[in-house]
């Protein structure tokens, strides 16, 4: 089966429908999920609804595409929607939201001991997995306050795309596991006995730990652990929250992916993956892809024509050189007259178009092999997976800056051709 023949997503359905309320772009990193997620969100706002774009880039492009100074935790309202809904958007503080996590759920002085704690910070800032949990955890604060009919969340880059389904098991894995476990023991030991037997295990492994980890280091996980303890429950039930979030009817996810056979192999196993989790797949966004206004043309024909201009230039030089010669004696026994400057300025400028006309032949063979080999990844792709609806997005000739390049991508997005056509 061929990308010709594979169903077409329908973007603009996909957005005007007011049971969708999520979109989330993922895939692997450097595919343009980040500028997809935001043309969606200029493209359905345009279209009538009330959108959020949740974006974890923190490269400052798409801040100044959509006509913002900056973004951060907090939706910031974009300017310059033409039509009837309206656009947000903002990028996630991962460690901010970790904190309104603890302020939200851990008593006033308790949650300044867990805000101060140099573990806590370490943690909140960098502990893999944080960035992915810590987006879902934003994602299932705007899903509650309602204040939105459309959330697009663009996934944080990562080295497989996986990681984002994984990271927030993993993470509240981690908070509730068995480590976890034993450094809370002793804390929720009950009588003299349990505590006097505890205690002296617990001297044990932290006497170990101590060596292994540092006493100072020790000491601020002990003290976080004691500090969270009644919060650590509820990371697993917002990781399951979240999850139920994701596979609900009104989610739709968009796998983002360049012709590329890294990318696509790794659309691939998300695609599975997606399935495999019963989470609700919209689609491929084909990213980047090349296009030629001279298809009929072959590489194999541009570059025979090349080679048969090469040689024409190569016999007109010879030709050239033979009639400057003949000149150059005529003008010696003529006593100078310049009939040789003549005939040679309009044989120079012959062998320039020649070679000219030939490079360009060869640049376009160079195209036509991109696109050949872009249309064998992506008939793989949907030979694979023939079910998938595919769109399309041409490759444009510089970078989105600004709100007129983003209703650019979603027209491309949202065209009506066929894939491959």
């Amino acid at each position: 089966m061929s990308l010709d023949t594979a169903p077409r997503l329908d973007a603009d359905a996909l957005l005007d429908d007011p049971q969708t309320r999520i979109v989330v772009c993922c895939g692997a990193g450097g595919v343009g999920k980040t500028t997809t997620a935001a043309a969606l969100g200029v493209r359905a706002a345009e279209r009538g609804r009330r959108v959020v774009v949740l974006t974890i880039d923190p490269a400052k492009r798409l801040a100044q595409s959509m006509g913002i100074d900056a973004l951060d935790n907090s939706p910031r309202q974009v300017e310059g929607i033409e039509g009837p809904g309206e656009l947000y958007a903002m990028m996630l503080d991962m460690k901010r939201t970790f904190d309104e996590i603890v302020e939200a759920h851990a008593e006033g002085d308790r949650a300044r001991a867990i805000l101060e704690n140099p573990f806590y910070q370490s943690l909140s800032a960098g502990f893999a997995g944080t960035q992915e949990y810590m987006a879902m955890e934003k994602l299932g604060q705007l899903r509650a306050r309602d204040s939105w009919d459309l959330i697009i969340v663009d996934t944080p880059p990562s080295r497989s795309a996986l990681d984002f389904l994984d990271a927030p098991k993993r993470l509240g894995s981690f908070l509730d596991g068995r480590f976890i476990r034993l450094l809370t023991a002793p804390a929720k030991a009950g009588g003299r006995a349990g505590m006097k037997f505890l205690n002296v295990g617990m001297s044990m492994m932290t006497g170990t730990l101590g060596k292994l980890l540092g006493a100072s280091l020790l000491r601020d996980v002990q003290t976080f652990v004691a500090a969270m303890d009644t919060l650590f429950g509820g990371f697993r039930t917002r990781a399951e929250a979240t999850y139920r979030l994701l596979q609900a009817p009104g989610t739709a996810f968009l796998v983002v992916a360049t012709p590329e056979r890294d990318a696509l192999r790794e659309a691939a196993y998300f695609v599975e993956r997606l399935e495999a989790d019963r989470m609700p797949l919209a689609g491929l966004v084909l990213n980047r892809v090349h296009e030629s206004g001279a298809a009929q043309l072959s590489a194999e024909r541009a570059l025979a024509a090349a080679e048969t201009l090469d040689e024409r230039g190569v016999d007109d030089a010879g030709s050239g050189a033979k009639s400057a010669g003949a000149a150059g004696t005529d003008t010696a026994s003529t006593g100078g007259t310049d009939t040789a400057d003549t005939t040679g300025g309009t044989g120079g400028t012959d062998s320039t178009g020649t070679e000219g006309a030939a490079a360009l032949l060869r640049l376009h063979a160079e195209r036509m092999q991109v696109l050949a080999h872009e249309r064998r990844t992506r008939d793989r792709f949907a030979a694979l997976h023939p079910e998938v609806p595919v769109t399309q997005v041409t490759a444009l000739p510089g970078d989105v800056h600004d709100l007129a390049g983003l209703r650019d991508v979603a027209e491309l997005l949202t065209a009506q051709e066929a894939p491959g056509a």
